[in-house]
């Protein structure tokens, strides 16, 4: 009996140096998890038997539990290497159109040759459905997770319909003759500014706005604008036609007058006409070259000046603010992994599309789940169904963008182990060695 009871010591030894060697080999394995031999003893008796005279026989791997600690995070420069601070895995899918469902901490992700987020597995990442502006979430259940897969291009480009614009007109220029301006020829205009806008088809296109202060006027701070788009005259709707009038090749202009203080209020001067809006650039009055070949003629741009940063003061002409809505086709240049999941992409025409929120999972039994390799693991039922959830809810931890989680293996308490189990095994070793000679002894009596 002893024979067996000394064997089922050196399996157990055995069966602990197989584990501490298995960590050990994973040290460097990112998102690995630790595990540990557990045992127990083996005690047997008959149901009327002396427990006081019983003696044990021997000892059982009652299991291998793995260790859910939080490993160390290395911080790298890659966007896609993604780690988690607190106790949620990343939902897997093990290829496409799957329905599958497996789970790692490992997030060493990048991009396959269809454009889709993957592991070194080639397990797709998944995320949930977000709306693309505000990167809310649309639905947060494990079967609403789809592919996150990174679009090229920004979508359908979007025709500029407002410029904002925020100017200083100097107070010290001399007034100018309206009926005598000339785009070509600067002595006729005091300023100008000039802005891209796209077209229906995302083409760009230069809108320039000439500043000219007006000699006739009463008060002396009356300016006309004159708009063209890639130099071809634009009128305003409502426009003045002082101009025009006299020169039959120039745009209607618009009018804004600022107070004696410098400052401009549309409500108290304003402008003329009150909103200072195109025509449609297809048509009479703008005669664009570029709208008419087939992008949209019924296209209007409105100018809009920002009362608090449009001046005219005794400084020189000065932009304040300058910018449009409308955007031609991107394409992808970046990726950004908010502390929530929320992942955006960023296009070469300066929008920024939220494509997905990062999916996490948490387990009432985190030991109950089963390694199937490659640092994943799969649901049991001794682990309990998968609990989905967002990054910074509960207990499921924060995404950590650029940085990857080390393995939880603490080589120097593995080597400690090793050097323990070794010694148990020769411990076992000797009881065998020691009841062998004990039969040999019995042999030999005569």
């Amino acid at each position: 009996m002893s024979f067996n009871t000394a064997l089922s010591g050196l399996n157990a030894a055995q069966s602990e140096l197989e584990i501490l060697s298995n960590n050990i080999a994973n040290v460097s394995t990112a998102g690995f998890k630790g595990s540990r031999a557990e045992f127990g003893d083996i005690f047997a008796s008959s149901a009327f038997g002396g427990g006081s005279t019983a003696v044990g026989n021997g000892t059982l791997l009652q299991s291998v539990s793995q260790q859910f600690t939080q490993g160390n995070m290395n911080f790298t420069s890659n966007t896609l290497d993604i780690a988690i601070s607190g106790q949620g895995f990343f939902v897997m899918a093990p290829n496409q159109g799957s329905s599958e469902r497996v789970f790692t901490r490992a997030g060493a992700f990048g991009v396959d040759a269809s454009g889709n987020v993957v592991n070194t597995s080639g397990q797709l990442l998944q995320v949930f459905p977000v709306n693309e502006n505000d990167g809310t979430v649309q639905s947060t259940s494990l079967s609403s997770t789809q592919n996150l897969r990174l679009p090229e291009s920004a979508g359908i480009p979007q025709q500029t319909g407002q410029v904002s614009l925020g100017v200083n007109l100097p107070s010290d220029t001399a007034g100018l003759d309206i009926t005598l301006f000339n785009p070509s020829d600067n002595s006729t205009y005091s300023s100008s500014t000039s802005a891209n806008v796209f077209d229906s088809q995302g083409e760009s296109h230069v809108a320039t706005v000439y500043y000219v202060k007006d000699a006739a006027s009463a008060t002396g701070n009356e300016w006309h604008m004159f708009h063209y788009i890639d130099n071809e005259a634009v009128d305003i709707v409502g426009g003045d036609i002082t101009a025009q009038t006299a020169n039959a090749a120039l745009p209607r202009s618009a009018i804004i007058e600022f107070e004696t203080n410098g400052s401009f209020d549309p409500s108290i001067s304003p402008t003329v006409p009150a909103t200072i809006t195109t025509v449609a650039l297809g048509t009479t009055g703008a005669n664009l070259t570029e709208w008419q070949a087939g992008v949209d003629g019924t296209q209007q741009i409105t100018f809009n000046y920002d009362r608090t940063s449009t001046t005219q003061f005794a400084s020189a002409f000065t932009v304040n603010t300058l910018s449009q809505d409308g955007f031609a086709i991107g394409r992808l240049t970046g990726l950004d992994v908010s502390d929530t999941g929320v992942i955006r992409a960023t296009y070469t025409n300066g929008q920024s599309t939220a494509v997905g929120k990062i999916a996490l999972a948490r387990f009432p039994n985190s030991q109950g789940l089963a390694q199937i390799g490659n640092t994943a693991w799969t649901q049991t039922t001794n682990s309990g169904e998968a609990l989905p959830g967002e990054s910074g809810t509960g207990t499921f931890g924060l995404i950590r963008s650029g940085a990857l989680e080390q393995s939880n293996v603490d080589l120097t308490a593995e080597l400690v182990g090793l050097i323990t189990a070794q010694r148990n095994f020769q411990a076992n070793a000797k009881s065998i060695e020691t009841a062998n000679a004990i039969t040999q002894t019995i042999l030999q009596i005569r």
